[in-house]
């Protein structure tokens, strides 16, 4: 097991990690104290734990909206009916398939 040092709000925090992970993590972290630091900006130095809190929910509040994104992308694809071009694919791997099927029985 890894561990990475990554730095939020100006102080050091020891994090384990799989190995082979710690790149992620430390990119992990930058986001997450990017966001801390536009609400410091935004709202004063309120307390680590506070910081923290409100950050996690922001990008709680970011995923929630993809999420809801991608439920709405996924439902636009069970909707539609197969373009002609997939539809014309579909024939094409038909005829190849009975094609080789032919050429294995010669």
């Amino acid at each position: 097991m890894a561990k990475v040092s990554v730095t939020i709000n100006k102080r050091k925090y020891e994090i384990a990690c799989d190995d082979g992970q710690e790149a992620h993590l430390v990119r992990l972290s930058q986001y997450v104290d990017r966001r801390v630091d536009e609400l410091v900006a935004a709202v004063g130095q309120v307390g680590d734990a506070r910081l923290l809190v409100m950050a996690s929910l922001l990008v709680a509040d970011e995923l929630s909206e993809v999420y809801t994104e991608l439920d709405g992308l996924r439902d636009d694809q069970r909707g539609r009916t197969p373009s002609p071009a997939a539809s014309d694919l579909d024939r094409l791997a038909q005829r190849i398939e009975k094609i080789a099927a032919r050429l294995e029985t010669s």
